[in-house]
């Protein structure tokens, strides 16, 4: 009679941890799913995520750079008490478009660049690293995407050039001997990783031609997705 007991016992904890697992495996799915674009919102984009930060944070498709440039900086409750302010000068300021902070890399040629000097174009800006597995997923797409809107879009592909784990050699290697034409910026300083806030790559934001960031993904993204971020900034 004990052991009746015992063996329904474990058969229900079995079940539970089945049915458990089950729902994880669901929900992490869903996470794992490119399709992660998120809008711009009055500086900060939907799903309380800031401008510099992983648009899905705890999502394990994307990969953490071991130097970590830069730490997520503490955020504030965005929503403030009314004060008697007209719901209308509140719509208002929720459609005031967000600034893309500006930041410095170098070229091939090891030149400065800075990210405003490409406004007056939409800006397609995505970081990543030659070791990084999610960022090699997604490079054939933007490689096609580059040669169809390279005439139209700035493409500001930043290498985490940590000195270590990646140097301007090994991503330089990569490239060619990939065989990718897109342009591709080095991040040795750590000013655009910094500004940023880049803890998780691939990352990738949609900047239009005033440089106001409009959309932002995480992960790897597939072909249609970094084509309704472009049809974003184009619009």
């Amino acid at each position: 009679m004990e052991n009746k007991k015992t063996l329904i016992i474990v058969s229900v904890l079995l079940v539970a941890l089945i049915g458990g697992a089950s729902l994880l495996y669901t929900k992490l799915g869903a996470k794992m799913k490119p399709d992660n674009l998120l809008i711009q919102n009055n500086g900060g984009v939907s799903g309380d995520v800031t401008p510099g930060a992983s648009a899905n944070q705890t999502d394990d498709s994307s990969e953490r750079p071991t130097t970590a440039p830069g730490n997520s900086s503490e955020t504030t409750d965005s929503s403030s008490e009314d004060n008697g302010t007209s719901s209308e000068n509140n719509t208002t300021a929720e459609n005031v478009p967000f600034q893309a902070p500006d930041f410095s890399v170098y070229d091939r040629e090891g030149n400065t660049v800075r990210l405003s000097d490409f406004y007056g174009k939409p800006v397609v800006l995505n970081f990543w690293a030659s070791w990084c597995g999610p960022c090699k997923m997604e490079m054939p797409d933007f490689e096609e995407i580059y040669k169809e809107y390279g005439n139209d879009i700035h493409f500001v592909m930043v290498n985490l050039t940590d000195g270590d784990r990646e140097t301007m050699d090994t991503a330089t290697a990569f490239l060619d001997n990939s065989g990718y034409t897109f342009p591709v910026y080095y991040d040795k300083d750590y000013d655009a990783s910094y500004t940023y806030q880049v803890y998780g790559i691939p990352v990738t934001y949609f900047i239009n031609a005033e440089g106001h960031l409009i959309a932002q993904g995480s992960s790897a993204l597939d072909a249609e997705t970094i084509k309704r971020g472009i049809e974003m900034i184009l619009e």
